[in-house]
């Protein structure tokens, strides 16, 4: 009994640090379906418009930043020579307040199946994304994203060796 009393007088604690609501909440929620939107039309201007001028986006891989005039650069570059579409199914997005420790404020967390079709018979790949975005004052400031690399190369055919076996 004693070990089940203290983790139950820690839960206020816990649910206090990390709501599921906001005041901002709805806004929120509709700037990253216009985000959205805008990957799926290849839009790089609406999505230049929602990047806060200090946006830091990181990943998928540990290490990866981009800023903004970065990532509005790579998705010129993106439509105009890689993407032929990019289709979201499944997308789903929750809106949440961290209210202490690192990363405090509104968060919106978007967790999707994602359709691309490379331009020129490119091939084409499904993937699983999770995307999580922090906004002020109405602009992602930043972005973490997270997806498998390795299954989308290997849905384009490429293969994994390990040089030791060369």
């Amino acid at each position: 009994m004693k070990k089940l009393i203290f983790p139950l007088l820690l839960l206020p604690f816990v649910i206090s640090s990390c709501t599921s609501v906001n005041d901002h909440s709805e806004e929120n929620l509709a700037l990253i379906q216009n985000y959205i939107k805008a990957v799926e039309n290849l839009d790089y201007d609406t999505m230049d418009s929602v990047l806060d001028d200090k946006y830091l986006g990181l990943g998928p891989s540990y290490g990866d930043s981009i800023g903004k005039t970065e990532a509005i650069e790579n998705w010129k570059y993106n439509v105009e020579n890689l993407y032929d579409k990019i289709e979201y199914s499944r997308s789903r997005n929750a809106a949440l307040t961290i209210t202490s420790g690192d990363n405090q404020g509104d968060w919106i967390s978007n967790w999707a199946e994602l359709h691309i079709t490379y331009k020129d018979d490119g091939g084409s790949v499904n993937i699983w994304a999770n995307s999580i975005y922090q906004i002020v004052n109405g602009k992602i400031v930043k972005s973490y994203t997270f997806y498998n690399e390795a299954d989308a190369l290997e849905q384009l055919g490429y293969v994994f060796i390990n040089p030791n076996n060369l």
